[in-house]
């Protein structure tokens, strides 16, 4: 039986193509300075407005496949500067929901570092759940259908199976909306497929595999691909793709700007009898730019068929 595989490429929260940003922000020091709403205010405009119009460029690209910057809204996840970030701006959140939703387009967030559900310090974890709850406000507010958040396990603090049990413990305290958001993702140190794939069937949630984070942190594990595309239920399996800085051991675990399309090529080959189509993020510095040089080589250098400039079967 002959198996096509579709493959959705997507980019990471700003071109390098037009000069927009939805990521402007305000340092919380300058802010204590002197409280000044009405520059969070700009800003907050500013960035809705930036969004909107990526979306355009997305869409006239036919980029199918979107990570929201995770400082659309300054300061919005620090408890002593208190704003309404969504009913004083419904009206661009509206008109960018619109284009997301008329154009089938897949949006989702990847928190910052400092979302740590299991850390061992009461402060860290109650900021992460201020982070999460934030997240979802806005995917909520984009009126994205199937929203994911996507997060690392987080600290060994105690050992990795101490860590675990906290992860879990933190992840059932969430509220039920948000638990249904959250997507796990391996990486490159401490947590690896075989850890995160036995924790996300534990709590019935999606994996995220990142497969540049498997090449550094594998311990001889062979993926079981099945096992991890079928975490998805609603809507298709998504993979991170990136390559390394360069070869040698203090730059391996760094993103390059572009992709090696030939370790790409050799990705799909291990994932191309598989029954599932795949959203791949490319995470990668030169954002869009990467993901269209990627494009060139693999039309160059394979027959896949393309049915639009990201999209294609394997």
């Amino acid at each position: 039986m002959v198996i096509d595989m579709k493959i959705r490429l997507g980019y990471v929260s700003i071109s390098k193509t037009v000069d927009l940003t939805p990521s402007r922000n305000v340092t919380y020091t300058n802010y204590l300075q002197n409280h000044d709403l009405n520059k969070i205010d700009e800003i907050i405009k500013s960035n809705l407005e930036a969004l909107s119009k990526l979306l355009d460029y997305n869409i006239k690209n036919n980029i199918h496949f979107y990570r929201l910057t995770s400082t659309l809204i300054p300061l919005a996840t620090k408890d002593d500067v208190v704003f309404d970030y969504i009913k004083p701006y419904k009206k661009l959140y509206d008109k960018c929901a619109l284009k997301i939703e008329n154009n089938n387009m897949r949006v989702d967030v990847h928190p910052s570092e400092y979302a740590v559900l299991n850390s061992t310090k009461k402060e860290v974890v109650t900021n992460t759940f201020e982070i999460l709850k934030y997240h979802y406000n806005i995917l909520e507010a984009l009126k994205i259908k199937n929203k994911v958040i996507i997060l690392h396990v987080g600290s060994s603090v105690l050992g990795k199976q101490n860590s675990i049990k906290r992860f879990i413990n933190n992840f059932n305290k969430l509220d039920d909306n948000i638990k249904k958001t959250i997507a796990l993702e391996n990486d490159d140190k401490i947590y690896n497929v075989d850890d995160v794939l036995n924790l996300c069937n534990t709590l019935s949630i999606p994996f995220v595999l990142d497969y540049h984070h498997h090449i550094c942190n594998h311990e001889n594990i062979d993926i079981d691909f099945d096992k991890v595309f079928s975490t998805w239920k609603d809507i298709n399996p998504k993979v991170h793709f990136s390559s390394p800085k360069n070869k040698t051991k203090k730059d391996f675990r760094s993103h390059h700007d572009y992709i090696n399309s030939d370790d790409f090529i050799a990705f799909l080959n291990l994932i191309k009898d598989y029954n599932y189509d795949i959203d791949i993020m490319i995470e990668a510095k030169a954002k869009d730019d990467a993901l269209f040089r990627l494009v060139r080589e693999l039309k160059y250098k394979t027959d896949y068929k393309f049915i639009d400039e990201t999209t294609f079967i394997i």
